[in-house]
Parts: structure tokens; sequence; C-alpha cells
């Protein structure tokens, strides 16, 4: 398989996240090998905008400070709760410093702005984000999905929406692969 012993690390929201956002990539890392882990603000299910109950196996709080091979942010309209969350902002950050790949889908692309951790760096997300991530000085991609590095050697991974979910597990899966 080939990812066995990456652990992975999916944020999503309590409420309103995007079924197929967390669902496809989470998927296409399973079956590659990697050991997944979902936060919340809160253990227990997360409710999705199409109706899917997603147990959180832990909370953000606790896993702000762990080391993660790879850390996604999830979309949705209940990924706005994460836009200016500290937390949020401080598990980003981490995986920029530490070299390791982070990864955001849909709207959430703007946590990772607001943390600081597209500064200069090609993105994408919903097209309604464009001006938000520009503004926190991403290059706007108008791309499904798109990929930069960090200074620090961090591979940012960015896709715009529900459409892309299945390019973007895939991106996920080669770019963890390469670790």
């Amino acid at each position: 398989m080939g990812l066995e012993g990456k652990r992975v690390l999916f944020l999503i929201a309590p409420e309103n996240f995007r079924d197929e956002e967390y669902a496809q990539p989470r998927a296409a890392l399973y079956a590659a090998g990697a050991e997944i882990s979902t936060a919340s603000r809160s253990t227990g299910y997360c409710h999705g905008m199409l109706g899917s109950a997603v147990h959180a196996d832990t909370t953000l709080a606790d896993a702000v400070d762990q080391a993660w091979d790879l850390v996604v942010f999830v979309g949705g309209n209940g990924a706005d709760t994460y836009f200016d969350d500290d937390q949020a902002h401080r598990l980003a950050t981490n995986q920029i410093q530490a070299g390791k790949p982070v990864a955001a889908i849909c709207i959430a692309p703007s946590t990772l702005a607001h943390a600081g951790a597209l500064e200069g760096l090609h993105a994408t997300a919903w097209p309604d984000q464009e001006a938000d991530l520009v503004d926190h000085g991403a290059l706007w991609e108008g791309t499904p999905v798109a990929v930069d590095t960090a200074p620090t050697g961090s591979v940012v991974i960015t896709a715009n929406g529900p459409k892309a979910a299945f390019a973007f597990g895939q991106e996920l899966v080669s770019v963890l692969s390469a670790e």
C-alpha cells in the first residue's frame, strides 16, 4: 500500500462539513494504508451538509501539538468556524514549521490563509474565497487543485470544492507517498 505508519489528521466542523470532501480523500488515504484520526471542537458525532455522521475521535485542542504526517482541513459551510481560530492556526503553522504537508479544500483554505500559511504560495479554494486568500498573501490559482511548497519544505495542497474531492484525495496520497 505504501502509507503504513503515516499519521493523518482530518479537521472537520462540528456541523455542516462537506461530506464528500471528507469521505473521498479519507478513503484514498485509508486505502493506501495511512492511519487516520478525525478531530473537531469536541469528540463525538459531527454532521455533514449531506447528512453523514462522522465520529471525531479527538479534539482540536488535543491534536494541535501532536506530530502529524499530514493535516487536512475539510470544507463545507461550517468550516468558517476555524477561519480565525487560534488552535486551528497553530495546527496549520506547526505543520508548516515542521516541513510536513498541510491541505485544505473548499472554503477551508481561508483558515490556512488567516494563519499566514499561504503567504506567497499558489492556492485555490471555493471561488468566493478568492479575495480572502489574495488579501492574506496567497497567489490565486483558478484550478481544481493547487500544490505549492513553503520555504520550510512543507507541501501545501488546496482544492476548490466537492467536485475536486477525488483528485484532491489522489494528490494527498501522492504527496504523502513522496515524504
